[in-house]
């Protein structure tokens, strides 16, 4: 029987794009022939995997986890919306955000972290999903948000599961009030944040290059009226004054009344808002004809 070295193990992840136990399981299995491994994997269905990595997950899931003060959302991609009705994965993306608590929210920590319940890491239990479920997968991104006192509370927008669905937002509150009242309000500005979908915090934080944009266009509209340069100063003023009420939370219309500011809310409710963040499932990904999937499957069966 051959020696199951780390270096024969390497090889058959590299090899087969299985995880670690998983190759370690499978070279033991074959006294540590490699060529058998990989055949062990193949009928396991465990060395599909690398075969999948190439193609576009824009679908899935966002999940959240909370604890006291703390809370964390992850975005976990597959191909299909078919798999997010899937439990295994709805599990995954539970158990992910869970992590994320703990270790922060850079993928690959999150990645190098042992997965609850089992003898692999995060990456690896991705992989051994992928290859049960038959999908290319990924954890795109994560966030994470703390209080030194208060909540950060969280919001699914149409939710397939207490704390999944394709919209989540998280806000930090900040107060020494009760904490099931700042729980309530930030359970409301996160509906907030989910439908006006703000770009920042405060104007102090707006992005300095889409404000200069934001001014250059204003200033050049203004220009085309033919107003004095004095005139079309002032104009501009008053559309970014309206340009921040469209792209910072605090001055945003609160959508629960459709008068009141949000500041003003926050502000008589004796809180802070000192962070939030919003993932909605998929943006910015760049997805492909809707067909190719479809095609790809009809092919390998031999239909197409």
């Amino acid at each position: 029987m051959a020696e199951i070295t780390a270096a024969l193990v390497k090889e058959l992840r590299e090899t087969t794009g299985a995880g670690m136990m998983d190759c370690k399981k499978a070279l033991s299995e074959t006294s540590g022939d490699l060529e058998a491994a990989i055949d062990w994997l193949r009928k396991k269905g465990l060395s599909a995997a690398a075969k999948k990595s190439g193609r576009v997950a824009a679908e899935g899931l966002v999940g959240v986890a909370s604890a006291p003060q703390i809370a964390a959302m992850v975005e976990v991609n597959a191909e299909t919306d078919f798999v997010a009705r899937n439990e295994l994965f709805q599990a995954f993306v539970t158990e992910t955000a869970r992590v994320a608590l703990t270790v922060g929210e850079d993928v690959e920590a999150i990645k190098a972290a042992p997965y609850p319940g089992t003898e692999r890491t995060v990456a690896e239990q991705l992989t051994h999903l992928v290859a049960t479920i038959g999908e290319n997968m990924n954890i795109r991104r994560a966030r994470v948000l703390s209080v030194p006192q208060g909540v950060v509370a969280s919001y699914i927008h149409s939710p397939v599961k207490p704390g999944l669905g394709k919209i989540g937002v998280l806000v930090a509150v900040e107060s020494a009030s009760e904490i099931s009242a700042l729980e309530t309000l930030g359970r409301q500005v996160g509906m907030q944040v989910a439908a006006a979908n703000p770009h920042s915090l405060d104007t102090d934080n707006v992005d300095p290059a889409a404000l200069e944009r934001e001014k250059a266009v204003l200033t050049e509209q203004a220009r085309a009226s033919g107003k004095p340069e004095a005139i079309i100063e002032k104009m501009v003023e008053g559309r970014i004054r309206k340009y921040y009420e469209e792209v910072v939370l605090l001055e945003q219309v609160w959508v629960h009344d459709g008068e009141s500011r949000v500041k003003a809310i926050v502000k008589n409710a004796g809180a802070k808002l000192t962070g939030f963040a919003r993932f909605q499932l998929g943006e910015g990904v760049e997805k492909g004809p809707e067909s190719d999937f479809a095609a790809e499957v009809a092919a390998a069966a031999g239909l197409a």
